[in-house]
């Protein structure tokens, strides 16, 4: 499949980052990472990982929060370079000694999924058929910034999970900080969720990144309760982790609880994500090399009163 294991990063919880470099396909010469991170379950037990990998090498959608999207896209991993990923991870956890699982796998590293979604669903396919990689297919999510058209496609071809980066709850902030909403914006997205989530029996994920003085003030948390008001669907709030050069910040704990109340109170499953391997650039919108950028994706100007 052309990838090289060259780089291992371990951070303090026990998340490992695992740096791939790329010897054939259309990103080649580029690396891609993964994420192992551990599932502590009651007890404290240990004995699971879900595995985050990437579908490209950088990423177009230029969200403006995340590292991965400062490197603009390089190229796509192909289906093989996917799968790859869960191999060497095993192989990696095999040569460690541990008897971890991999039971969960999540494409939520480098990379916009449905923008290579081919690959990533002949991965998935093959990740979770019986004779593969024995990861069962409701543990398998796939994750996207809102192509709706290729939402579409991915419902009503796979039984895969979808999750979706929201990360805002008017079109002002999400053209900002995740532009493609000026393709697809809110009232298009809401409709398709509507749709998705209703018209099969799984449940949305919906990601919502708490960026402070951004999107985390209890009028955001009334307009989200509003637009998901019927959408089947559980909202994953996720800590901000920042990089280096980022002009955001992390929203404050009181936020953060004030706004899952909120939801909670509404009726709604609201989980918070810990950061997890923040430590060694391995959390959520930390992965990439923004040096091999072959030129930095732009950073947009905000809405006036952000400024």
């Amino acid at each position: 499949g052309g990838l090289r294991l060259s780089q291992v990063a371990r951070a303090a919880d026990g998340t490992r980052k695992l740096v791939f470099t790329l010897t054939e396909g259309e990103a080649a010469g580029g690396s891609v990472e993964t994420v192992l991170i551990p599932i502590v379950r009651q007890q404290g037990l240990r004995d699971r990982l879900t595995i985050c990998v990437s579908s490209q090498v950088g990423c177009a959608m230029n969200c403006q929060f995340c590292y991965t999207g400062r490197m603009g896209l390089l190229g796509n991993l192909t289906t093989a370079q996917i799968v790859e990923q869960v191999v060497e991870a095993r192989r990696f956890l095999a040569q460690e000694g541990e008897r971890t699982q991999l039971t969960n796998l999540v494409f939520m590293g480098m990379g916009e999924p449905l923008h290579n979604t081919e690959a990533v669903l002949a991965a998935a396919d093959i990740v979770s058929h019986y004779l593969g990689l024995h990861i069962s297919h409701n543990k398998v999510t796939i994750s996207t910034v809102g192509l709706v058209p290729e939402m579409r496609s991915v419902v009503a071809r796979s039984r895969v999970q979808m999750a979706l980066s929201l990360h805002a709850t008017t079109d002002e902030v999400r053209d900002w900080i995740v532009p493609v909403n000026r393709r697809y914006d809110l009232a298009t997205l809401t409709a398709a969720l509507e749709e998705l989530g209703n018209s099969s029996s799984r449940s949305l994920l919906i990601e919502y990144t708490m960026l402070h003085g951004i999107n985390d003030t209890l009028q955001d948390a009334h307009r989200l309760v509003a637009m998901l008001a019927r959408v089947n669907c559980k909202v994953n709030l996720i800590m901000f982790n920042p990089h280096a050069g980022t002009r955001f910040q992390p929203s404050t704990e009181e936020a953060v609880t004030a706004f899952r109340s909120a939801l909670v109170q509404a009726g709604m499953v609201c989980t918070i994500r810990d950061s997890r391997g923040d430590d060694e650039m391995a959390a959520c919108g930390q992965l990439g090399n923004v040096g091999l950028a072959f030129r930095p994706s732009p950073i947009l100007e905000p809405p006036e009163h952000f400024r």
